[in-house]
């Protein structure tokens, strides 16, 4: 998969060191992941939520942080769409979130 935008998860990273090896391992399987289908998405990732909109939210770090990424799974492209503590994910509409306040 193309993964839009890497310099979000270095930011976050950056400013939550114990989530850089969660997302750096997470980054690599999906920069060579050929998702077609949420399926394919859950047979790597069990317990990721398929969510609307093409959104996928993913559990980072034994779920202390939250991934949502919409997919294009014909084009082979994922946008980091929200990345944040498991406190932040609760204040947002995962399915619509664009990286504005909600």
């Amino acid at each position: 998969m193309n993964v839009i935008a890497r310099r979000t998860l270095i930011e976050f990273w950056n400013k939550h060191p114990r989530s850089k090896e969660a997302l750096e391992t997470w980054y690599r399987e999906a920069l060579h992941a050929t998702w077609t289908s949420p399926a394919d998405v859950k047979r790597l990732y069990p317990g990721a939520s398929i969510l609307r909109n093409n959104r996928v939210q993913f559990d980072i770090r034994g779920n202390e942080f939250r991934l949502v990424c919409a997919m294009r799974y014909d084009k082979g492209i994922l946008w980091v769409k929200f990345l944040g503590t498991h406190a932040e994910y609760d204040k947002i509409h995962a399915e619509t979130y664009n990286g504005r306040p909600a």
